[in-house]
């Protein structure tokens, strides 16, 4: 069982690998979304989990560096 986990997980990173760019665009809109729904309350907060969200997926390969 493990072993298939292990697999699946594989697996994810590497269409995140591949999709990175349509993965990030839809983090955005959900952001945006989200935004809309709280009336830009909790702005900032959102903002910063998009970018941490987008580096994770831009560190995915350990060569690039998180954007600042």
């Amino acid at each position: 069982m493990f072993e298939s986990l292990k697999n699946l997980a594989g697996k994810a990173t590497d269409l995140a690998r591949d999709h990175g760019d349509v993965i990030g665009q839809g983090l955005d809109k959900v952001g945006d979304a989200i935004d809309d729904r709280t009336d830009g309350k909790y702005s900032g907060q959102i903002d910063t989990g998009v970018e941490k969200a987008k580096d994770f997926l831009r560190n995915l390969d350990g060569d690039q560096k998180p954007a600042e």
